[in-house]
């Protein structure tokens, strides 16, 4: 199963200088204040919206806009600077090609002024607080939490995965560069080095294929690899296919209908990236065909949507152009493709999942908003999960949303045995300091699109980067295992020390539907 990856992509934290007093102070300069704002209205609306959803100046306050995020994006429109302040650019990054930034300014500095004067004048001095109508209950009664036999400090999960069918489970750690074998009462079987950050991971009996995200720093080098790993006494590794733009997920399966095993790859990338199809050409070699050229392909999922015998894609895109897509197979490794839902840039698409939430046959989708890694670093009101209720004719609208800060990864399984998909969620993001129940959230259908919230006291020993659920036990019921990546690439106020937290916690299912415990 795949995990959550943001953060894998989470930028260098930049230093801004506070650029505010001199945008007011242009402003100040002009005959009529509004007349500026109205221009950047206009001028906003024209160039922002051109490689993304618009961003309204309501979505972040005045502070993030002007020292966080304008500063940032100005690059991208060839204006490097501004009134004496130099902002920031990924040009001396590996694999930045030298024609990536324009060569001249899409803009000229009364037009920048006049964008820059909008956001200002429209945006928020603070957002509003998310608010839910209940609190998170802590009198959970689905999981039982247990942590594995053997621990160590400091750990950096960056995979974790239930092997249902060998009752395993399976852990990587990105900072020992090393995949740990776990069985199903937690005692470590076997281990190998990776030499590498490994973030998915397909199980083939005593064999591993695994996707190396390269380097782990935002860059655009084709360092990420697909490898084979053999496990037990006889331990080997193989390269596949390499030269891939920090590749995050890897899924196998017939896309073009030759009864060869092809690897379909999301490569997110930093400024470049694809969604990329590894076409199996027999005796080991693999043709890369690029299906979306486009960075922040995060999560992919393959499914017959229309029932003609062939293997569709559905796409979840991060990193500035978000949204989801999907990909319906023609034949003979061709794709249509097909815009589901866009969100805002500063949403921090993370996941998604397919389910059936209200019984009416078709396929929904239930969406994680919550990476606050990049130049945003603000709680937002808007992170959380939503449901997107399907019509039958592949359109989409909102019909659920629950307030999670900095939710990373949602799973919607029937783990309680009613009949309906519940969903659990954890935060990478989540406000530590005054709601750290946010870390692991379950959501319990009680039908109607009516949820109940719960969590347990022992979500709170790590910060949990990804999840995967699945049948550990072999008892009938999809049990949870949460990775705890104990490292943040910001300041999170927390009363627990993630380090000295467990690699991971399995979560036990132990309740039927009628609420009874089993022993």
């Amino acid at each position: 199963m795949s995990l959550t990856k943001r953060l894998f992509y989470l930028p260098a934290v930049f230093k801004l200088l506070a650029a505010s007093s001199f945008f007011l102070f242009a402003c100040k300069q002009q005959s009529s204040s509004s007349d500026l704002v109205e221009r950047g209205k206009i001028l906003s609306h024209q160039y922002c919206q051109s490689c993304h959803l618009f961003p309204e100046p309501s979505l972040l306050d005045k502070k993030t806009w002007m020292e966080g995020v304008l500063p940032n994006m100005g690059p991208r429109l060839g204006i490097f600077s501004f009134m004496g302040l130099h902002y920031p650019s990924d040009k001396s990054k590996m694999g930045v090609p030298s024609n990536f930034y324009p060569d001249h300014a899409l803009l000229n500095d009364e037009q920048w002024r006049d964008i820059l004067a909008f956001y200002s004048a429209s945006a928020p001095y603070t957002l509003t607080r998310q608010e839910r109508k209940e609190p998170i209950s802590m009198n959970h009664l689905q999981f039982s939490p247990v942590m594995p036999k053997k621990n160590y400090l400091a750990p950096v999960s960056t995979y974790v995965g239930i092997d249902t069918a060998g009752r395993k489970i399976l852990q990587a750690d990105g900072l020992q560069k090393m995949i740990y074998v776990y069985s199903d009462k937690l005692d470590q079987l076997d281990s190998t080095s990776t030499g590498s950050m490994v973030v998915d991971a397909i199980t083939e009996k005593n064999k591993l294929i695994v996707c190396n995200i390269g380097i782990i720093n935002p860059q655009d080098g084709r360092f990420g690899k697909i490898e084979e790993f053999v496990m037990g006494k006889n331990k080997s590794t193989r390269n596949l296919f390499d030269s891939l733009r920090r590749p995050v997920q890897l899924i196998e399966a017939d896309l073009n209908g030759d009864f060869k095993k092809d690897f379909l790859v999301c490569e997110f990338g930093n400024l470049l990236g694809a969604l990329s199809w590894l076409e199996n050409k027999g005796d080991d070699h693999f043709e890369r065909h690029v299906l979306r050229e486009t960075p922040g392909a995060i999560h992919a999922i393959v499914q017959d949507y229309n029932h003609d015998g062939l293997p569709d894609i559905w796409v979840l895109f991060a990193q500035g152009d978000e949204g989801i897509m999907l990909f319906t197979n023609k034949g003979n490794g061709q794709f249509d493709q097909q815009s589901l839902l866009r969100f805002p840039p500063v949403y921090g698409s993370s996941y998604f999942e397919l389910a059936d939430f209200d019984g009416d046959g078709y396929t929904d989708i239930v969406y994680a908003s919550g990476d606050n890694g990049d130049f945003s670093q603000i709680l937002k009101p808007y992170h959380g999960v939503y449901i997107f209720l399907n019509d039958g004719q592949q359109h989409f609208t909102q019909s659920y949303f629950y307030p999670i800060h900095g939710c990373f990864k949602v799973i919607a399984r029937d783990f309680d045995g009613d009949g309906d998909p519940d969903i659990a969620a954890i935060s990478y993001f989540a406000d530590y300091a005054h709601q750290p129940e946010e870390g692991f959230v379950y959501l319990e259908n009680k039908g109607g699109l009516q949820f109940t919230a719960s969590t347990l006291k022992e979500a709170e020993s790590g910060r949990w980067l990804t999840m995967d659920a699945g049948d550990l036990d072999g008892d009938g019921k999809p049990d949870i295992v949460l990775g705890n990546f104990s490292v943040g690439p910001s300041p999170i106020r927390s009363n627990y020390d993630w380090k000295k937290g467990p690699p991971f916690l399995f979560l036990k299912n132990i309740r039927h539907t009628s609420g009874a415990v089993r022993k």
